[in-house]
This record gives structure tokens, sequence and C-alpha cells, in this order.
């Protein structure tokens, strides 16, 4: 069995098609073709404004796939890294790597005519804890708190992630901007409950002092936890923050592969890792990442801002392996749009998704679906203010 196509899909909502119209991103889905007719699908994660670089990696992927084996999936990652970038990657390639391998996983599962989940060894849980996160649409503070109740009351999530920070990424706020997310944190607690899980993101922004000084005020909240307080390369900084504060610390969306990763261990900087299935190198690093984690007793929560469909199934397939899972990361506000273009999507009841049985990844692309807006991607942009 070999590879005998490769094709790339960069899709969007589309302008009118969804209620909230587009959601900040293009996602791109790969599609492997073997010569016996088994199709994988794999997907890259993406960030706005650089899904071209993302493509260009794997059209450059190209002619070391075609004609090759997809049952050796070790030996494309390690020639991916060693022989294509010359040890030298990025989060762009790291990204087509991600996107390749997964689809090449969805494959041998096919083939085999087995979920991924088995060929990793077998799952050791039935079904998998998800939060919601994109449902923080507004934070006006009858909007949260709203939104908030929905997804508790209607759709049945016992945990929701949300960034209360508002403006340009400071390193340094003002009194008032800490406040104000503080704020917010209270909001959906009040909103919510006392028995609902409420993590809370930061997105690297925070200087050291800062983040402890958010993290203290709100403790009182009980937060499941405070996710990248500061930048990820600096691994002593967060670490200053774990040290300040009873919340648990994540880190790792923006870390791909064990290298980045062996830091986060050694130093002890985090109490949970979220790496991301679509960026740090697909399932089999994935499940590396989590194994290496668990030898420090550090929980693995991975990074899901991908679609609900392919990017979801692939991590719920590793997911249902770790001994040290935690939870996954389930974006609400592309769910209707993966559903659209994905057979067989996984289903979410009471904050958790039952695994399927079907083989490879369980779940494909319904390509006819396909849809792309660029969301004025011509436009002028401009960055945020500096203050």
């Amino acid at each position: 069995m070999i590879i005998k196509s490769i094709k790339t899909f960069i899709a969007n909502p589309g302008k009118n098609e969804i209620k909230d119209k587009a959601f900040g991103k293009n996602l791109i889905f790969i599609k492997l073709e073997t010569d016996d007719g088994i199709i994988g699908w794999g997907e890259c994660y993406s960030q706005s404004d650089r899904d071209e670089q993302i493509t260009s990696h794997v059209k450059k992927l190209e002619p070391y796939i075609i004609g090759y084996d997809p049952i050796n999936i070790r030996n494309f990652v390690l020639g991916a890294y060693r022989d294509f970038s010359n040890k030298r990657p990025s989060m762009d390639l790291w990204c087509a790597i991600s996107g390749i391998e997964i689809a090449m996983w969805d494959i041998l599962g096919k083939y085999f005519n087995q979920p991924v989940y088995n060929l990793l060894g077998g799952k050791v849980r039935d079904k998998i804890k998800v939060y919601a996160n994109g449902w923080a649409k507004d934070l006006e503070e009858n909007s949260l708190s709203n939104n908030a109740i929905d997804m508790v009351k209607n759709r049945g999530f016992t945990a929701l992630k949300f960034d209360p920070f508002s403006g340009p990424w400071e390193e340094w706020p003002e009194d008032e901007i800490i406040n104000q997310a503080v704020d917010r944190v209270k909001t959906v607690r009040e909103s919510v409950g006392p028995t609902i899980d409420i993590l809370i993101e930061v997105h690297r922004r925070l200087s050291i002092s800062k983040a402890q000084i958010f993290s203290n005020k709100i403790e009182k909240y009980n937060p499941f936890w405070i996710e990248e307080p500061c930048i990820s390369e600096n691994l002593d900084a967060i670490k200053e923050v774990k040290n300040s504060t009873i919340i648990p610390v994540v880190t790792g969306e923006a870390l791909y592969s064990r290298n980045m990763f062996r830091e986060v261990m050694m130093t002890g900087c985090a109490d949970i890792i979220n790496p991301d299935i679509c960026n740090t190198g697909g399932i089999l690093e994935l499940s590396l990442i989590a194994s290496m984690a668990e030898t420090f007793s550090i929980g693995v929560s991975p990074h899901g801002w991908n679609s609900t469909g392919v990017g979801a199934s692939a991590a719920l397939a590793v997911s249902a392996t770790m001994n040290n899972f935690i939870i996954y990361e389930y974006m609400v506000h592309v769910e209707e749009f993966s559903k659209k273009i994905t057979k067989n999507h996984p289903i979410v009841e009471d904050s958790y998704i039952e695994l399927s049985t079907l083989p490879g990844l369980s779940t494909e692309i319904e390509e006819s679906n396909l849809t792309f807006y660029d969301g004025g991607n011509n436009q002028k942009r401009s960055f945020g203010n500096l203050n």
C-alpha cells in the first residue's frame, strides 16, 4: 500500500451560512488516498492569516509523500524533522506534519479495520470528558452570564473555559483591566454556581507580577485552572506564577514536539500541559508527550482549537489511551460548521463524548459541503495599540 495523492482543503463556514459568521480563522484539512482506494483525513492547526504558510509546507512535503507507505509513520515524522527541516522546524511545519500524520493513522485504522485507539494499545476509558470554549461571544456582564448559563443548562457542559481579558495583549495592563477580568470571572462563577468547573485562559499575555496579582484575586472563585499566564518561552516565569497560587497552572498549546515539552517537565513549571494534536506532531507525538508527562505526575488536557470533527476525533483517540488525561477542549462556536462538513461527527452529552468503534478516526470530511470565505483577508489590518 502506498500513497498516490495528497490534497489540501482550506475551509471556512462562509459569510452567511453560520449564525455567528466567520470564526476567526480558516480550517485546514488533509486528504491522503492510497493505491488501493483507502482515504485518510487529517487536520492542521491554523491561525488567522497563516494558513498559506502551513499549506505551503504541505505542498513542499508532497514529493516525500507520494509513493510512501503510510504504515511507516515514525519514519515520516523523523524524516520531516531531520531531513526536510534539518532539525530547524517551526510552528507552520509542525502543523503540516501533524495533518499528514493524522491522515496516515486514519488510513491504517481503515486498513486494519480498527479505531485508532486500538492501534495505540487500546483504550483506558470509554468516554472523554470535554469542556466548552468559544461560548463567550461577548464579555459584557449580561451576555457573559446568559451564555454561560446556556452552556450549562441547555447544553449540559460541566466545565467552561474563557479569556476574561479584552483589548490589546499587554504584559503590564492597568489595574482597571485586571479588575475587569476578575469581575468577569466572578460573573461566570455566580451565574453557573459552585459545582461547574471554570477554566481561565490568559493567552500568554501577562508579566510575572501581573499574572500573580490576577491569579491571587481569582482564587476565591475556585477556578479549575489558569492557562498560560506568561509567554511559553519563559518557563521560569510560568513557574513563579505556579509557585505563588493554589490554582493549577497550564501551559503547552504554543509548544511543539517532545523536544519543547522536555523543559516543561524538567522545570516543573506546570501542573497540566495542553499540547494540540494538530500542531505538535500528530497522534503518535501527542501520545509520547503524554507518556513523558506521566512520569513527572503532570496531567494532560489536549488543546483543541480545530474543527470538532477531524481534529477533535484524532485527539479523542489519543485521549482514550492516556493514563494522565484530564479533559479535552471542545470549541462550540465551530461545532455547527463542523457537523455540516463531517460524517459521523462526535456527539457531546453531559460534557462527555462516547468513543466510536468505527475504524480509523471514525469520522471523515464531506467534501461537497466544504466552503471557503476569507473574511476579508485582503483588507487593511493593524496591530494592537501599545500603550
